[in-house]
C-alpha cells in the first residue's frame, strides 16, 4: 500500500490543481474574489468529500485538514491576481483539469483500497474522485458538463483508477504503479485534446416493426 508521503502528493497535487481550474471558471464569469475562492474550493474537495461520505470515512479529509481549505483559497487569490496574465484561460483550464484527472483518480483508488473495499469498488471510488469536482464545478459556472459532452474525460479516469487497481493486485512497487497509473490516465486525455478524440454517440435508428 502507498506511503504516507505518496498519499499527500498525489492529495494536495490533485486538490491544488482542480482549486486553479475552478478560479479559471470564476474568472471567465468574471465574478468576485469571493466567487473566486468558492469556486475554487468545490472544485478542489468536492470529489474527495463525496468519495469519503460514500465510504464512510468521517470526518471528510479537509476537515481532519484544513490546510485542504487554505490551499484551495491562495490558489484562487493567486488566480484572481494573474488570470488575465493567460491568453487562453479555458484551454489552460483543460490541460490542468488534466493534471487533476489523473492524479485524482490514482488518488481514490489507493484510498478506497486502503479503505477496505473491493478492487471494483475502489475504482468507482477513484473515477468519483477525479471527475466529480470537475461536474460541480462546471454546474455551478454553468458551463456544460462534461457528462454531458463527448468528450474523453471519464473513460481517461476509469483507465487510471483500472491501472492502479490492476498493478496493486500484482504487487508492483507502489511508486511505479502510481506513476504508471497517472501517466496513462494523462496520456489518454491528453491525446484527447490535442487530436480531437471523441467517444462515439449514440445515434437513432429506426426500430423494427412490432407485430
Amino acid at each position: 500500500m502507498p506511503t504516507i508521503d505518496h498519499l499527500y502528493l498525489l492529495d494536495f497535487a490533485g486538490v491544488a490543481v482542480f482549486a486553479a481550474t475552478g478560479a479559471l471558471a470564476a474568472s471567465r464569469k468574471q465574478l468576485d474574489i469571493v466567487g473566486f475562492i468558492f469556486l475554487a474550493a468545490i472544485t478542489g474537495i468536492g470529489g474527495g468529500t463525496l468519495r469519503d461520505l460514500i465510504l464512510g470515512r468521517l470526518p471528510v479529509f479537509w476537515i481532519q485538514q484544513p490546510t485542504f481549505i487554505a490551499v484551495c483559497a491562495v490558489v484562487a487569490v493567486g488566480v484572481f491576481f494573474t488570470a488575465h496574465l493567460v491568453e487562453s484561460r479555458y484551454r489552460l483550464l483543460l490541460w490542468l483539469d488534466a493534471v487533476g484527472l489523473a492524479a485524482y483518480c490514482v488518488m481514490g483508488t489507493v484510498i478506497g483500497l486502503n479503505y477496505g473495499v473491493s478492487p471494483f469498488a475502489a475504482i468507482v471510488t477513484g473515477v468519483m474522485t477525479a471527475t466529480f469536482g470537475g461536474i460541480f464545478r462546471d454546474v455551478v459556472s454553468g458551463e456544460k458538463s462534461v457528462l454531458l459532452s463527448d468528450e474523453i474525460y471519464v473513460s481517461a479516469a476509469i483507465l487510471g483508477a483500472t491501472s492502479f487497481a490492476v498493478l496493486s493486485h500484482f504487487a508492483v512497487d507502489t511508486s511505479i504503479a502510481i506513476a504508471v497509473s497517472v501517466v496513462l490516465a494523462f496520456g489518454l486525455r491528453a491525446a484527447a485534446l490535442v487530436f480531437g478524440w471523441k467517444m462515439p454517440r449514440y445515434k437513432p435508428r429506426k426500430g423494427s416493426d412490432v407485430k
